[in-house]
């Protein structure tokens, strides 16, 4: 099941996305009236019901939103593929830990928005990768039953104002905050449909060209792992969201370094979910 928040006619609501991208409006059907609150009241199975209702919009008629909108947390996953480190040529281990850190809800752009390179830097990059949104809350969570807490997943571009992830010794966090500097979506696909088990295809490609084709199997910390730590030093809720880490390919890392430019269109493909494009603009 496709799950989007959007709007129509001027108001914000989610909804059920079909494959043949008719949109039937929960808000008006359910008690929930966002799709954070479907989440929180475990409420997946009230959607489903109207999986094969008739459609009330189509894809053209409605804006598209950032899926899950509200929550309490977005963490992200730094250097999660093999053949990163040769990227970095030495500069990064694979440690023993996960390297985390948090975005702000702000620094992403609605799926078919802009996402914007802002006047202090030319090193806008993209960063390809698969998104978890958790459906049940935990602390401590064993990695047997990790999978359990994910309600769905999605595509996001998770993007970085190289220059700024150097600022501070140890600290990225301004380079990975910059205001719509990524995006995530179109949608969230529920794990009846999209098994986060299985081995998941991520291609970002930049105006047509393939620039990152990875895959989740090879992972050092796969999903259940991150979720199991994550969880150790802090609750996971619904609605939260884990950005899993991108494959090899950035634009930093090519030869000669090719960042984001205006004009430029960045897609995401993720297996199950299908396809998050933006544009790149500059800041006003």
């Amino acid at each position: 099941m496709r799950l989007a928040s959007f709007t129509a006619n001027g108001r914000n609501s989610y909804g059920v996305v079909s494959k043949n991208g008719g949109v039937t409006d929960l808000g008006s059907r359910l008690e929930q009236k966002t799709l954070l609150e479907l989440l929180r009241a475990d409420a997946l199975d009230s959607a489903r019901k109207y999986v094969t209702e008739k459609s009330d919009y189509t894809l053209d008629d409605i804006k598209l939103g950032l899926p899950v909108q509200g929550g309490e947390k977005i963490i992200c996953v730094g250097i999660n593929y093999p053949e990163r480190e040769e990227e970095y040529k030495g500069e990064i281990k694979r440690g023993s830990y996960p390297n985390l850190f948090v975005r702000f809800p702000s620094s992403f752009s609605p799926p078919g928005e802009a996402i914007i390179r802002p006047r202090v830097s030319d090193q806008l990059d993209y960063e390809g990768e698969i998104a978890l949104v958790i459906g049940k809350s935990g602390r401590h969570i064993l990695q047997a039953n990790a999978l359990e807490h994910i309600a769905a997943i999605t595509a996001a571009n998770e993007g970085t104002v190289r220059d700024w992830v150097k600022h501070g010794t140890k600290n990225i966090t301004q380079g990975k905050n910059f205001e719509r500097s990524g995006s995530i979506g179109p949608w969230i696909v529920t794990t009846d449909e999209v098994d986060p088990s299985q081995d998941l295809k991520i291609i970002t490609r930049v105006n047509g060209n393939i620039r990152q084709n990875g895959s989740t199997k090879d992972m050092f910390w796969p999903f259940e792992e991150l979720i199991s730590y994550i969880s150790t030093f802090t609750t996971l809720v619904p609605g939260d969201m884990i950005l899993t880490g991108t494959p090899v390919g950035a634009g930093a890392h090519q030869s000669p370094p090719s960042y984001l430019v205006p004009g430029d269109v960045v897609e995401v493909e993720v297996t199950g979910v299908g396809t998050l494009s933006n544009r790149v603009e500059d800041e006003a």
